[in-house]
């Protein structure tokens, strides 16, 4: 019989936090319906309200609890070219739209964890990119490569794949795949160049880039959302402002622009000079800040942006304020890029291995342990030990997916092989224990243990200094490998190889 000390509760606890982490509550597998992956700008779902993220459950009275249900009520729906209701009800409420064609967004089903996938496994979208006009040479390639790899990583998107390829001409592209967008999305993220001017007038003051600008605020108190209100028609707008430093050029030529400019009158706050800072993203007018008297002619190297965001909610509002906020900061940051880049292949990745390559793992893991079973069975003679030690190992598969679930790390092949290997020198450590604990009789029980845990300490901190290396060997190629690797085992040194400890102890008492 095991007694429970706090060790084994410890691990208990882990494992209830591990599985509402990958399956939520309620749990995800519950739910039904349809997710919305993306929608597209500008269309009518878009205008009202559709947005990425949304859980469909009915579509004109029918329940939709599978892509099938979708097609099928989409089909019978849209049959010729004349407008038809179709009423769309989300988790987030009921849509109505009119419509001729089937509305302009992507599904998919809704995930049965809170686990995220990899490129290997989830699939993503991938975009064969060119010079717009422009045909790239080897240098230039190789300069978008990594401007675009700051961009995306300055986005704060994961499990982003960048290389320069070539085709039998000699011409340059740059392939691009990112896992679990869709296509629409990443032409999003790289169609627009990005090219920032802040201009007084006709004269451009800045640009984005390290050339004109020092730093940018991107937390604390000098950058963040400073208001939200509602208008007449029901729509929620927020605002943001974010503290932006120039260069001692740059501050320079603002101060010998505004030198003659004339001082209008303004409101409670004070006066202003006659024209303003006008904010040009791609040639298109972003926002226009009203220079205070006190600038004029002053060389000053801190200045303030501003612009806003919208949606139907407070909560919409917010978040595409912050996306908003964060877009111009990271282009600020980045500068532009050379040229405006051509899209000339977009397309879905499917995923390379999938789940059948999941299902071949999990059969080959069930097989793989009752095969553990059977020699530790065959070695100990002992039925409860055999239970205990599978009891840890799973545990510690769920322990290490909560983790990745709760910190959202993509779980990609390499990803895979960490656990793998987790799992191999877990098995390894218990049967250090399993053999200390019937070592040395003329000590006892307790002392064995405490001698096979110091050997399960030193193993540990030669695999970690042996991991650490990997986060950036091969370019980080090996990181998704080494960071899982590290989770496992860190996981098994502070909570399953104590409690298994703990276990053992008790069985041999």
């Amino acid at each position: 019989m095991v007694k429970f000390g706090w060790k084994i509760w410890l691990l208990i606890i882990a494992v209830i936090f591990s599985l509402i982490a990958i399956f939520g509550i309620p749990p995800k597998f519950l739910e039904s319906g349809v997710v919305i992956n993306s929608v597209e700008k500008n269309s009518t779902a878009f205008d009202q309200g559709l947005r990425q993220g949304q859980i469909i459950t009915e579509i004109n009275g029918n329940k939709i609890e599978s892509l099938a249900d979708f097609s099928d009520i989409v089909n019978k729906t849209f049959i010729g070219n004349d407008s038809v209701k179709f009423d769309i009800q989300t988790d987030k409420g009921e849509f109505v739209l009119f419509l001729s064609q089937p509305p302009k967004i992507t599904i998919s089903n809704i995930p049965s964890t809170n686990l995220k996938t990899g490129l290997d496994l989830s699939g993503g979208a991938r975009a064969l990119v060119q010079g717009e006009n422009h045909t790239l040479t080897t240098q230039e390639t190789s300069d978008l490569v990594s401007i675009l790899e700051n961009r995306f990583n300055t986005f704060g998107i994961s499990d982003v794949r960048i290389s320069p390829v070539s085709d039998l001409s000699n011409n340059h592209f740059i392939l691009i795949e990112i896992a679990g967008v869709t296509p629409s999305d990443l032409n999003d993220l790289i169609s627009q160049q990005g090219n920032f001017e802040a201009k007084i007038g006709n004269d451009t003051v800045f640009i984005g880039g390290k050339k004109d600008i020092t730093s940018v605020a991107r937390s604390g108190q000098e950058a963040g959302i400073t208001s939200c209100s509602q208008d007449g028609t029901g729509v929620y707008y927020c605002n943001f402002q974010f503290a932006l430093y120039l260069s001692p050029a740059a501050a320079e030529r603002q101060g010998a622009l505004t030198q003659n400019l004339s001082v209008v009158p303004g409101d409670a706050s004070g006066n202003y000079l006659s024209q303003p800072l006008d904010l040009y993203l791609d040639g298109q007018l972003v926002d226009s800040l009203r220079i205070s008297q006190d600038l004029r002619g002053r060389v000053t190297t801190q200045i303030s942006i501003t612009g806003s965001g919208s949606g139907t909610t407070n909560e919409e509002a917010i978040e595409a304020t912050q996306a908003n906020m964060n877009k111009l900061q990271t282009i600020l940051i980045t500068g532009s890029l050379p040229f405006k880049l051509q899209v000339s292949k977009l397309d879905t990745i499917s995923p390379t291995l999938g789940a059948d390559f999941v299902k071949s793992i999990l059969f080959a893991g069930f097989f793989s342990l009752i095969g553990v079973a059977i020699v530790v069975g065959i070695r100990y003679k002992k039925i409860n030990e055999v239970v205990v030690l599978l009891i840890t190992v799973i545990s510690e598969i769920i322990i290490i997916l909560g983790v990745a679930a709760l910190i959202s790390w993509n779980l990609d092949l390499l990803g895979i092989a960490g656990i793998l290997a987790t799992i191999g020198t877990g098995i390894d450590q218990q049967i250090i224990i399993l053999d200390e604990s019937r070592k040395y009789h003329e000590i006892s029980v307790k002392e064995r243990l405490k001698r096979a845990f110091a050997i399960i300490i030193g193993a540990y901190f030669t695999a970690l200094v042996s991991l650490l290396p990997l986060l950036w060997a091969g370019a980080g190629l090996l990181k998704g490998f080494a960071v899982t690797t590290l989770i496992g085992i860190t996981i098994g040194i502070l909570i399953t190889r104590p409690a298994f400890t703990d276990m053992v102890k008790s069985i041999e008492e």
